[in-house]
């Protein structure tokens, strides 16, 4: 199948999206839910596992519906295409504060693996697979680098990352440590390891975890300074556990009347 060849435009800062530019009878996949608007004369269909079962579609080819659950996305890919005579845009916005970045396939050697919840949407010519790691020791200690998205073709596709990304090449024998939810992306080239952190105390007192993703080039790597894990995390830890109000910028907040003070003197009678 052609590959398309789509314009784009990136914009906003912390929270960005891409406005891609269809010509007629052209197409644009996106993971459901990501769409943010289009312009009218462009049509939807919602398509259950992959495009390649729509005839003229967006990919050549995408992973099945059950490759999809593994990586934990939905069973339903949304194919979105040019109906009109004429150029027409339409937009997909990042899920939370970061980075919205192009990947040309075709300068990356024909492949690109990246983080399950990465992916954004894509151009023609790409399709959309899941990576496992060989190691065993990946897949149990693994987390989030164990389940894994292969972006194959010479297409253009879209992955956004959190907060900061910090883009690495990696040379022969170079290795980096690396938080297993901070990776984001790598080229296939790369050697993927899980590595013990070593120390117990450092696991459990020093908030990192027990295990590093250790890549190894040559190669790039793409990292993000906020995953959506530690995001998630965080929000979860302010949020009021047992409703009320939670009080925010003060130290009070721990020791009033629903914090840890409230909660000794008022709290428990059993």
């Amino acid at each position: 199948m052609a590959m398309d060849v789509v314009d784009y435009e990136i914009k906003g800062a912390e929270m960005q999206f891409v406005e891609v530019e269809l010509d007629p009878g052209e197409a644009a996949v996106g993971e459901a839910g990501s769409m943010m608007f289009m312009d009218a004369g462009i049509s939807m269909d919602t398509i259950f596992g992959d495009g390649s079962q729509s005839q003229g579609g967006f990919f050549g080819k995408l992973m099945g519906a059950g490759k999809r659950l593994l990586t934990g996305e939905s069973l339903f890919t949304t194919i979105y295409t040019n109906q009109a005579s004429t150029k027409l845009r339409i937009a997909f916005a990042a899920p939370y504060p970061g980075k919205i970045m192009p990947m040309d396939l075709s300068k990356l050697g024909g492949m690109l693996i990246c983080q399950k919840d990465a992916f954004l949407c894509a151009a023609r010519g790409v399709s959309l697979g899941i990576h496992f790691q060989q190691k065993m020791s990946v897949g149990f200690f693994g987390g989030e680098g164990f389940v894994m998205q292969k972006l194959e073709g010479d297409g253009l596709a879209f992955v956004h990352a959190g907060g900061t990304v910090l883009k690495r090449e990696l040379q022969p024998g170079q290795t980096l440590m690396v938080d297993t939810g901070c990776l984001v992306a790598y080229t296939p080239n790369v050697n993927f390891e899980i590595q013990y952190v070593g120390k117990v105390k450092t696991a459990l007192f020093g908030g990192e975890g027990l295990f590093f993703a250790k890549v190894t080039g040559p190669g790039t790597v793409w990292l993000q300074s906020l995953p959506f894990s530690r995001l998630a995390s965080r929000v979860f830890a302010a949020a009021p556990q047992n409703g009320g109000r939670k009080e925010e910028g003060s130290l009070l907040g721990g020791f009033g009347a629903g914090g840890l003070l409230g909660g000794v003197l008022g709290g428990d009678d059993e």
